[in-house]
């Protein structure tokens, strides 16, 4: 059955979706904790920033952020990220293109979190001296994440998914290899089916992993 594989990296392609889920995942996480105290912090501008940045790009199709990426930064702009490879530079703009739309939805999630935390911890922390950096990150920010672990893992779960996009910039990862197999091999429904259970397998033990998680930390109300 897995004879049609001969010939195709496919262990190369899945690997690539990892690093491509892991990388924007960490960049999302980062950029998305930001955008959210953004979004409850006392700055009048940085409050609209966040909200304008969230309901614009949950509302862009991934597909055009990644062209986008592609089309607009590096082959108009010329925005390589550092490196003269045009593989290297799809990668890498797949990952920045794929930030930009999850860190919205990593937003969302945290910013849930943030209002499972009672308001009266965050005055008796501004009662004792803190600021709201410190409050925000000290005291609101870790019962956060404890509350937004189930959230998140969906969020992750769906940018797995959606590293598929990357294929649209000719990303080697398994969307693509897919495409390759099935333009060339005359068995849609198994090359489909054994790349559905790939996606499976990085996608099912992730949920059921952080779902665990989810409920040892979850805070006790």
């Amino acid at each position: 059955m897995f004879d049609i594989f001969e010939g195709y990296d496919a262990l190369g392609a899945f690997w690539t979706t990892v690093q491509l889920a892991l990388l924007s995942a960490v960049g999302s996480l980062v950029w998305g904790t930001l955008l959210a105290a953004m979004r409850v912090g006392p700055v009048p501008l940085m409050r609209g920033f966040g909200t304008v940045y969230v309901n614009i790009v949950r509302n862009i199709p991934l597909t055009v952020i990644i062209l986008f990426s592609s089309l607009g930064l590096y082959q108009t702009l010329g925005v390589s990220l550092g490196s003269d490879q045009t593989d290297t530079v799809n990668f890498r703009l797949a990952v920045l293109g794929l930030i930009v739309y999850t860190s919205a939805f990593v937003c969302e999630a945290i910013r849930s979190g943030i209002n499972t935390v009672p308001v009266g911890q965050a005055e008796a922390a501004r009662a004792i001296g803190l600021s709201f950096s410190q409050v925000l990150f000290l005291v609101v920010l870790p019962q956060a994440f404890r509350a937004a672990v189930l959230p998140l893992t969906n969020v992750l779960i769906a940018l797995t998914k959606n590293t598929t996009v990357a294929a649209a910039i000719g990303v080697a990862e398994a969307a693509l290899l897919m495409k390759n197999m099935v333009e060339k091999e005359a068995q849609l429904l198994l090359i489909s089916a054994i790349i559905a259970f790939g996606f499976c397998c990085l996608t099912l033990p992730t949920g059921l992993i952080l779902g665990w998680v989810g409920k040892k930390v979850a805070v006790k109300r």
